[in-house]
C-alpha cells in the first residue's frame, strides 16, 4: 500500500462516494464536452485536494455529511478550471504526463471549458445553497489568479525578492490547500474562528507544498518527477535561488542572472546555476523554511480532536514535505 492510500484509510468510503457524486457534477449534454469530461476524469491526479477536504470534516466531526461532498467537488471544479485556463495561458501542451486540454482541443475550446467549469461550479453551490462554501472557495480562486499575474509582472525584471516569492506561492499554491480545509472546518459545522484557524493551517501546508516543489526542481536527478533545472529553463525565480543571489557579490549576481535570462535553455550553464545556489546554501535555506512551515502547519493541528482522520492529516502534512515528486 503506499503511503497516499495508507493516509486514505480513514476517509475510504468518503474517497469511494465523492468519485461518482464528483462525476454527476461534470455531467452535460452537449457530446464534445462529455468527452472532454471524460478525458479530464481519467486522468486524475492523488487527489490530495478532496483528502484535505474529508480529513479535516471527519477530524472535527465524526460522520461526514452531503455538505463535505458539495465542497469537494467545488474545489475540484474551480481548480480544474483554473488549471485549464493556466496552459492556455502558459500555451502548455502537456500536464502531470498526459496532453492538456489545450494540446489537443485548442486554445478556443480550452477556454470555453474553463468557463463552463467554473460556472459548473457556481451552480453546484448554489443549487445545494452552499453560499458559505462558495464564498471560501472563490477567495481562493480570486488570490489565485492575482498570484499568477504578480508572478507575470515580477518574474518580467527577475528581480524578485523573497518577500515577493513568499506572497506570490501564498496567493498561487497556499489559498487552494486552505480553500481545501477551510471548507472541510465549515462542512463539518466548525465556527468561523475554527474555519479561520483550518484556513491558516490549510496556507501553512500550501506554503511547504510549494517550496518542497521548487526544492524538487533542483534536487531530481534520474527522472524523478520534473527534470532537474526546469523552473531556470522556464526563467523562475525561486526561493533556492533567490537565496543564493542574496548571498552573492554583484559579479556572481549578475553572470548568473544573464544564465537564466539568455543562455537558460543550455543545459551545462543550467547545470552551472544548479551547482551555484547548492554552492551557496540555497537548497539548506529553502528546506529549513519548508520545515518552519510544517511544523507552524502541525502545531495548528495540536488543539484538535485526537483520532484518526487528524492523525492521517499530520501523515498528509508529512508526505507534503518528504514526497519525490
Amino acid at each position: 500500500m503506499s503511503v497516499v492510500d495508507k493516509i486514505k484509510v480513514p476517509i475510504k468510503d468518503e474517497m469511494k462516494k465523492f468519485e461518482p457524486f464528483f462525476r454527476s457534477s461534470m455531467q452535460t449534454k452537449v457530446p464534445l464536452l462529455n468527452i472532454i469530461m471524460n478525458y479530464l476524469l481519467r486522468r486524475k491526479g492523488k487527489q490530495m485536494r478532496p483528502m484535505f477536504v474529508f480529513l479535516t470534516a471527519k477530524m472535527l466531526k465524526d460522520k461526514v455529511d452531503e455538505s463535505s461532498y458539495t465542497g469537494a467537488s467545488l474545489i475540484e471544479l474551480l481548480h480544474t478550471a483554473t488549471l485549464i485556463h493556466d496552459d492556455v495561458v502558459d500555451e502548455s501542451y502537456e500536464r502531470r504526463g498526459f496532453f492538456s486540454i489545450n494540446a489537443l482541443w485548442k486554445s478556443k475550446i480550452s477556454v470555453l471549458v474553463g468557463d463552463y467549469l467554473l460556472s459548473k461550479g457556481l451552480l453546484l453551490a448554489v443549487e445545494h445553497n452552499e453560499y458559505e462554501l462558495l464564498k471560501i472557495v472563490s477567495v481562493a480562486v480570486q488570490e489565485m489568479s492575482e498570484g499568477e499575474l504578480l508572478q507575470i509582472q515580477k518574474s518580467r525584471k527577475l528581480n524578485l525578492t523573497e518577500e515577493v516569492y513568499y506572497d506570490i506561492i501564498r496567493k498561487k499554491t497556499a489559498s487552494l490547500i486552505a480553500a481545501c480545509t477551510a471548507c472541510g472546518a465549515k462542512s463539518s459545522g466548525a465556527d468561523d474562528s475554527l474555519v479561520e484557524k483550518m484556513w491558516q493551517f490549510g496556507e501553512y501546508v500550501g506554503m511547504a507544498f510549494q517550496i518542497k516543489d521548487d526544492l524538487l526542481d533542483y534536487q531530481n536527478n534520474g527522472g524523478i518527477g520534473k527534470p532537474s533545472g526546469n523552473d531556470i529553463k522556464e526563467k523562475k525565480l525561486t526561493l533556492p535561488i533567490i537565496y543564493a543571489l542574496d548571498k552573492s557579490s554583484l559579479t556572481e549576481k549578475k553572470k548568473m542572472l544573464s544564465v537564466v535570462k539568455r543562455h537558460n535553455k543550455n543545459k551545462q550553464k543550467v547545470q552551472e546555476v544548479i551547482d551555484f545556489v547548492i554552492a551557496k546554501g540555497g537548497i539548506e535555506y529553502a528546506s529549513r523554511q519548508m520545515h518552519e512551515y510544517k511544523k507552524k502547519a502541525v502545531d495548528i493541528l495540536e488543539d484538535m480532536p485526537d483520532n484518526e482522520a487528524k492523525n492521517a492529516l499530520k501523515e498528509l502534512v508529512n508526505y507534503v514535505v518528504t514526497r519525490e515528486k
